[in-house]
């Protein structure tokens, strides 16, 4: 309308109102919740390190170390300052060097592609399968050149990638296979735990992980003690014996109250994640007759363990600020396909080049799927999702 018109009563009437006050809050995640029930477990352990004083390599990291490689069915695990540099190490310690390329997704976290550009390798990407968000198997082998040195599979939002076709290929071309295992801890693919099968899995103990530290962490597992040995002289400047340094790696070291921090979680980590995979059960049946949006799809074999619940939702930025009225949390993972950020422009792509990437970026939403959750606050979720779309 022209300027110093009045309003348009009509359109004024048509302007959805926020409710007043939300019947009830539910975040994205609760970690203060989780905190709260093993707090007098973590405080005697956490002085117990700090009166020890041996805050770096102290005993609790090897422990951590033994008690992973255990759980995810490996040989060797090496504890990491991150689940960055996690995948950062694992690709030095395999000797990927500038102008060699790694097949990996478009549709995941920064940190997948960033650790091989930090090489100063090249990311070369092949679009997603659209029901699972892991990548298309059947467009890998197209991607493949004489400079390929490795395949890095996102297991992405706790579901394992199609990983037997994965390892044909790479088989058949000689390629390392890097699982980046950092929101898939515990989760199977034919029985085979994540981090087990490739040349190496990488995790990371992020806060919000299923196992998540008390700060940035990280573990490389694999099934060559002899890698593990690289890894962990790799992660600590290169050096065996110490001062003596056979390569240069670099500081990923894992600090020690951040391992007995873990140590304790790890005890009720198959309890949460069984505890989502309830919740996400939930979910399924509340929102099963909602047409407007898909509930995750786990492929025949796999056992997820719900890093995240993403559903794909028409007008998910509409459905997204209106489960915010309503005190519900929500995040888009992720908002732009990682062959449209700008920091990767010289690779030379545009938008259209990964179109099931580039969709699932725009319709996409995790909504909150922790262990805690109530039953009350899961159906509060699904009524407001159903109420939105009417």
């Amino acid at each position: 309308r022209p300027e110093g018109s009045p309003p348009d009563e009509q359109a004024m009437t048509q302007i959805p109102t926020k409710p007043a006050k939300p019947a009830m809050q539910v975040p994205l995640l609760d970690l203060k919740a989780q905190y709260a029930t093993l707090k007098d477990e973590i405080m005697p352990v956490v002085e117990r390190v700090l009166d020890g004083q041996m805050l770096i390599n102290g005993p609790e990291v090897k422990e951590l170390e033994s008690a992973i490689a255990a759980y995810c069915d490996c040989k060797a695990a090496v504890g990491m300052s991150s689940g960055t540099d996690a995948l950062v190490c694992g690709l030095m310690v395999l000797d990927i060097k500038p102008g060699d390329e790694v097949i990996t997704s478009p549709y995941t976290f920064f940190a997948t592609a960033g650790s091989i550009w930090r090489l100063g390798a090249k990311p070369v990407f092949v679009d997603i399968d659209p029901v699972t968000f892991n990548i298309d198997v059947t467009k890998i082998e197209a991607a493949i050149t004489n400079k390929t040195k490795a395949i890095m599979p996102v297991h992405l939002f706790g579901q394992m990638a199609d990983m037997d076709p994965i390892m044909a290929i790479a088989g058949k071309h000689k390629l390392h296979v890097i699982e980046d295992a950092a929101q898939a801890i515990g989760c199977t693919y034919k029985g085979r735990k994540a981090g087990s099968i490739g040349t190496m899995g990488c995790f990371s103990f992020f806060p919000s992980k299923n196992l998540g530290g008390a700060g940035d962490g990280g573990i490389v597992s694999t099934q060559d003690p002899a890698l593990g040995e690289r890894l962990a002289m790799f992660r600590n400047h290169g050096a065996k014996p110490k001062y003596y340094h056979r390569f240069v790696g670099g500081n990923f070291r894992l600090d020690t109250i951040q391992a007995a921090y873990l140590l304790i979680k790890l005890k009720h980590l198959e309890d949460w994640s069984a505890g989502r995979r309830a919740n996400a059960a939930q979910y399924d049946k509340l929102l099963a007759g909602i047409d407007q949006i898909v509930t995750p799809v786990i492929a025949p074999g796999n056992v997820s363990i719900y890093n995240q619940y993403v559903i794909r939702a028409q007008k998910r930025d509409e459905l997204k600020q209106h489960l915010t009225d309503r005190g519900i949390g929500t995040e888009i993972y992720y908002p732009l396909s990682l062959h449209e950020q700008d920091c990767f422009a010289e690779l030379g792509h545009k938008k259209g080049d990964f179109p099931e990437s580039e969709r699932a970026a725009a319709e996409t939403l995790a909504v909150p799927i922790y262990p805690e959750l109530t039953d009350e606050q899961i159906a509060y979720v699904a009524q407001s999702i159903g109420e939105f779309y009417g």
